[in-house]
């Protein structure tokens, strides 16, 4: 209790004038190890940003010295420890506020603690949570023909048929990526179709099938060696893809577009010519849409908008389909479904009641029409501000890209400073590929929070500039 009342105490004597005490109770593990102490010093300093990190001496330093000991050191994060989410904002432990331009990255499209998904996970959380794939259950076929109606209806994959829901984006393109060898070996019972296609600057996932179709040495040398047969092109290099998909391929996997590899957008002529090559040759095509995908682009899959002979074989979908719940789903047409028997894979916990009843709900709001064309006015809104912003900063930003609410700013230099100074100033950003800013929020995000989020962006680059 000590420790609670430690943290009342920081929050209040750390909170700007002016600022609103969220008043929802919030449970915070308790040590009688940590301690906190408020000092002048950190009072002066929380005056002088309306947003500063916190301190050494503070409430969230406390909670992170007496946790961090204990958690395996995968990520650098930080000093803000969230402890409340409501729409676009975010909480700390201090009561310091953030509007949230990241979504869990391109997670919370529906925004943090959406009112009506809250009630779905009570409800279903006192019905049935798990049962097991050993039996139906009444909502992970309703998810499946739910996701096949949407997609089909959306002018994406026209010819999608089956779905295996799973728990994360990476075992989603893991199933992709099994289903694409088992396709081949029926295909070739040598074995000799087992290669699989990706591009630099990929990002599909962390788990060892998955990571070996990510070729970024950051991710992959302190795994290595990688599982074998995988081939690295270049995206958006049409000349090159007779050579890089031969009869040996079974699958390419590609992302139309590249969220961690910087935003960057593939072009229509390219994908439609690396479909046309995948059938010359008898190879899949794999569409990773699980950051791009589920409205963020302005439709339904960021391949909507192409031709049928570009359509893909296999589609992955995660990130927003749970809206922070965790589930995947891989979508596959009928050539791949007849191939794949009982036995061939499997999921302890995906496709769980729980999880299907939240994204069943969530697939339908998402791929509500009037949603799609107000992510595109939203976009605008975005790239009129970044427009101004480079014409005042010309030698810091070099280029705009993406499509409807995953956009990203490319700089001339490290975006860290930038970065702290936005969140120091209450507004959260997050990096892609090299010197990029990345920005995924929630799609219902509002015009006023755009213009609040780029009002603070401009201050953050003044602030940084030397």
């Amino acid at each position: 209790m000590a420790f609670r009342a430690s943290l009342r105490l920081a929050a209040s004597a750390a909170r700007p004038a002016g600022a609103r005490l969220y008043s929802q109770a919030v449970a915070v593990p308790t040590s009688s190890a940590a301690s906190v102490r408020v000092t002048s010093a950190q009072i002066q300093r929380d005056a002088a940003l309306p947003n500063p990190d916190p301190a050494e001496d503070s409430a969230s330093a406390a909670l992170v010295r007496d946790h961090a000991p204990f958690m395996v050191a995968t990520y650098a994060r930080p000093p803000p420890v969230f402890v409340n989410g409501e729409g676009s904002y975010l909480w700390d432990i201090e009561n310091r506020k953030y509007l949230d331009l990241t979504a869990g990255i391109a997670v919370n499209s529906l925004g943090h603690c959406n009112p009506e998904l809250s009630k779905l996970i009570a409800q279903q959380a006192k019905t049935l949570m798990h049962a097991s794939n050993l039996y139906y259950n009444p909502w992970t076929g309703a998810l499946s023909k739910l996701l096949i109606e949407k997609t089909v209806a959306s002018g994406g994959m026209h010819d999608a048929t089956a779905v295996f829901v799973c728990n994360s984006g990476s075992e989603a393109n893991e199933a992709g990526i099994k289903f694409a060898r088992k396709v081949g070996k029926v295909l070739d019972p040598s074995g000799a179709k087992h290669e699989i296609v990706c591009f630099g600057n990929a990002f599909h996932g962390r788990t060892m099938g998955a990571l070996s179709a990510t070729p970024n040495p950051k991710y992959q040398a302190p795994f290595s060696p990688m599982v074998p047969g995988f081939k690295v092109g270049v995206y958006n290099d049409i000349e090159s893809l007779k050579e890089l998909i031969t009869p040996e391929t079974c699958s390419v996997i590609v992302e139309p577009i590249q969220g961690e590899g910087g935003v960057q957008v593939a072009d229509e002529e390219f994908l439609v010519e690396l479909a046309a090559r995948c059938r010359k040759v008898g190879a899949l095509l794999h569409y990773d849409e699980i950051q791009c995908g589920l409205s963020r682009t302005g439709t339904f899959w960021a391949h909507s908008h192409l031709p049928k002979e570009a359509h893909p074989d296999i589609l992955t979908t995660a990130k927003a389909l749970g809206n922070g719940f965790p589930i995947g789903a891989t979508i596959v047409n009928a050539h791949v479904a007849d191939k794949i028997k009982v036995g061939d894979h499997g999921t302890t916990f995906g496709g769980n009641p729980l999880a299907c009843r939240l994204a069943h709900h969530i697939v339908s709001r998402l791929a509500e029409p009037e949603l799609q064309e107000a992510v595109l006015e939203k976009e605008g809104l975005f790239r009129d501000g970044f427009a101004m912003l480079q014409s005042q900063y010309p030698n810091l930003i070099r280029q705009v890209r993406g499509r409807g609410l995953i956009l990203g700013l490319q700089l001339t230099e490290d975006p860290a400073r930038i970065i702290k100074a936005a969140r120091e100033r209450g507004v959260l950003i997050i990096t892609a590929g090299t010197n990029t800013l990345r920005f995924v929020p929630s799609l219902l995000i509002s015009k006023e929070e755009i213009e609040e989020g780029l009002r603070v962006l401009g201050e953050a680059i003044e602030a940084t500039r030397e």
